[in-house]
């Protein structure tokens, strides 16, 4: 018996088989038994974890030729070979060290597998001595001739990412730990292999996304949105054979199962919706985001030309690899493809069933689309009730506060924070009793405890900066949806970062007057490497306001992923980190920070700061900014429930996240600093910083508390401002005007949309 009926797929774009496929079948069978993967072979059935009957029901070359049907034999037979070794790596390493526990032996093996991986042939490589090293090395060998330099290193990016990371699987199997869905879909993604896939896509196809852009967010996000859609599938049509047969921990379906407190056919349609998602925001971004980026860059002909086929690539990769899933031993799908051409009502008769199936696969996308577009801004939903917040952090805080507190407010009216700007009929941003209430100083008192003076200014005036731009941007640009100018606006900002510390640019407003303040007394003592990376985060930060904007101009509530993946730049996250990282890095190795581990400490805390601003905040965003990019109305959008229900999940996701976080510093830290052999004042240096963390966190809560910003009494008074004359922000009776169609007819669509909105407090 299956556990739950598969759901209803979104599969937008129609699946073709390459004519290759019986070539490609009795080659990657035959490269198979040579590097012992089948009994038979020269080098012997020791590990030969297939028989040859399993093999063929499995049928890899099958799933090349739906995933890859306009390459070449040749192409077909190298991709196929490939395919073969990833799934036999897969099932070797579940009878070797998942179903044995090994651990540390596991650590051992991946780690030594990068060595079969060299940049150049002719670099020397240790002695292969099973199925996974013999294949590596004969495809590393055949595929390095055929792609550049640059394709090389992402690929073996890919590569040892699918591999080392695997001991994140075996740990959670090992301790009996499902993992919280943020985590869960962020290392899957990783340990799954699509990343892997989407490169093979270029391999197959002999083109190369431009180096230029291919770490840009565009390609990136579609990258990312490509391999989530493939392992979200994956885990719908495995839960079965994972669960029942495997002992596997590591499944979408079990992580929505557990995290929901649900049964499986919810979790696996949640599932199912996420994986829809996922390919909206690939198709978003192919059509939103691509062709600007393809400008900006100056690509010529030939390099839009490859950029488009790697996109139809990973477009046909997704409808084959739905196929193959179809029909595939490997998988749950009794009576899939009889289902799949089931009829859903409407007409009958000859030749009608194909357009039921086609309407079929696109109905969840349609259906997803509508829930995205369709939010009412400005919808009066009055103050969120706070859940239960878990913090187990005490908070500690800097004797130097109060001067602090006077530095600030001198600061800001210095770079003109009070001043009327652009998009504002009367006044500016803010003025100085709203600065005042906001208490920043309090904020980095408590996140920078240990702080001298000077540092504490730093700190106090970094967050007014960062804030006071997030602010600007919705202002000055949002309501006029002028997206040429804030891009313009935000690309000018890097002029006043110089690297190498010479003179910067006469500002032209607030927002660069406080930036090149703030870059000459943060970045002056940094070495160019620290720089660079400072401006790294910075920019991060300041482009993420931009990504914002073109969300509000679609009306458009972001998917959840890339929402948590966003929100960490909008909030400033990175920017504060890397701080603290660039504090450390003459005692602590950098290789450290490129971790599992330490990335994930930083990116659940990350995640748990972001989330507490989203629950205090949400009624300023939604209803007095007709915002979309809160946590809990992305929650309550995506999974169609209240906001008060939307609330709890966001709660249980911080109670998730800052769980991990402790265990992470319980366990997996120490131990990640043994197998570094740190010495004593690098030790020093990461607890400390582990210290700063936790003080991050709890301080930022305690902040929320404390602050007047997202108080009824205060947003209302601040409105009342306005009214009178008074206030600071005309913009937001703008905004109103402009958050819907205008013009002949309009008014009573808007009176329709105002009831609705209404109607919409009581869900």
């Amino acid at each position: 018996m299956q556990p739950f009926r598969l759901p209803e797929f979104y599969v937008p774009w129609p699946a073709r088989l390459n004519p290759h496929l019986e070539t490609a079948r009795e080659h990657s069978k035959a490269w198979a038994r040579e590097m012992g993967m089948l009994p038979g072979g020269p080098l012997g059935d020791d590990q030969a974890v297939w028989d040859e009957a399993t093999f063929d029901a499995h049928d890899y070359a099958l799933l090349c030729a739906y995933t890859h049907p306009d390459a070449t034999a040749h192409e077909l037979g190298l991709v196929t070979d490939w395919y073969v070794w990833v799934f036999y790596f897969d099932d070797h390493f579940l009878e070797y060290y998942k179903r044995t526990r090994d651990l540390t032996g596991a650590r051992e093996y991946l780690a030594g597998l990068a060595a079969f991986m060299p940049a150049e042939l002719t670099a020397e490589q240790p002695t292969a001595k099973n199925p996974v090293e013999w294949g590596l090395v004969d495809l590393w060998a055949r595929s390095v001739p055929i792609m550049s330099a640059d394709w090389l290193r992402r690929f073996s990016e890919s590569t040892r990412n699918l591999l080392e990371d695997c001991v994140w699987e075996l740990t959670n199997i090992t301790h009996g730990q499902v993992p919280n869905p943020i985590d869960y879909v962020e290392m899957r993604r990783r340990v799954g292999g699509a990343p892997w896939s989407a490169d093979l896509v270029e391999l197959a196809a002999r083109v190369e996304v431009p180096a230029q852009i291919a770490r840009t967010r565009p390609m990136s996000v579609l990258k990312d949105t490509f391999a989530d859609a493939v392992h979200l599938r994956n885990d719908i049509f495995s839960y079965q054979r994972e669960t029942e047969e495997e002992g596997e921990l590591n499944n979408g379906v079990l992580v929505f199962e557990r995290f929901l407190d649900c049964g499986p056919q919810e979790a696996a349609d949640t599932t199912n919706e996420l994986l829809t998602s996922r390919l909206q925001q690939f198709e978003n971004t192919a059509l939103t985001e691509v062709p600007p980026l393809c400008e900006e860059y100056g690509l010529d002909p030939a390099e839009r030309a490859a950029v488009l086929t790697y996109v139809k690539g990973l477009q046909d990769w997704q409808s084959g690899g739905h196929e193959w899933h179809l029909r595939s031993s490997r998988y749950m799908n009794d009576g899939a493809l009889a289902g799949a051409r089931s009829p859903f009502g409407g007409p009958t008769g000859l030749g009608t069933s194909a357009a039921h199936n086609a309407l079929a696969r696109v109905r969840p996308g349609i259906r997803r689309h509508r829930e995205q577009h369709s939010h009412a801004p400005f919808a009066p939903v009055g103050h969120l009730p706070l859940p239960e917040i878990y913090m187990p952090f005490p908070v500690r805080m800097s004797p130097h506060l109060d001067a602090a507190r006077q530095h600030a407010v001198d600061w800001a009216r210095e770079m003109g924070m009070f001043d009327s700007v652009p998009g504002s009929e009367v006044g500016g941003v803010w003025n100085e009793r709203r600065f005042v209430g906001f208490d920043f100083p309090h904020c980095a008192a408590m996140i920078h405890a240990d702080a001298g003076p000077e540092q504490l200014d730093l700190s106090s005036d970094w967050l007014a900066w960062g804030t006071y731009g997030d602010d600007f941007f919705p202002v000055v640009f949002g309501a006029t949806r002028n997206l040429a100018a804030a891009k313009v606006c935000n690309d000018r900002l890097s002029a006043f970062m110089p690297i190498d510390g010479g003179g910067v640019p006469e500002p032209a407003n607030v927002l660069e007057r406080g930036l090149a303040d703030l870059w000459r007394r943060t970045a002056g003592p940094m070495p160019a490497d620290s720089r660079r990376q400072f401006r790294k985060a910075v920019e991060d930060m300041t482009s993420s306001w931009l990504w914002e904007l073109a969300n509000q101009t679609q009306n458009r509530i972001p998917d959840p992923v890339d929402y948590i993946e966003m929100r960490r730049r909008t909030f400033g996250s990175d920017m504060t980190m890397s701080l603290s990282r660039l504090a450390n890095a003459a005692v602590v190795p950098a290789e450290i920070y490129r971790t599992r581990v330490m990335r994930e400490l930083e990116w659940s805390a990350q995640d748990y700061a972001c989330f507490t601003n989203d629950l205090f905040s949400y009624q300023k965003e939604i209803e007095f900014e007709g915002e979309v990019h809160n946590m809990v109305l992305v929650v309550e959008n995506f999974l169609g429930v209240d906001r008060l229900t939307a609330r709890d999940v966001v709660a249980d996701l911080m109670k998730a996240r800052m769980r991990q976080f402790e265990r992470i510093l319980a366990e997996e830290l120490p131990t990640l600093i043994d197998e570094f052999e740190l010495d004593e004042a690098a030790r020093t240096a990461l607890t400390r910083q582990c210290d700063e963390l936790k003080d991050w966190t709890s301080g930022i809560l305690e902040w929320h508390r404390r602050c007047v910003r997202y108080t009824d009494a205060e947003l209302r008074r601040t409105r009342s401002e306005h009214h009178h004359g008074t206030g600071p922000e005309p913009h937001l009776p703008l905004r109103r005007r402009l958050s819907g169609p205008t013009g002949i007819g309009t008014s009573a669509a808007r009176l329709a949309r105002r009831g609705s909105s209404a109607t919409g407090l009581n869900r």
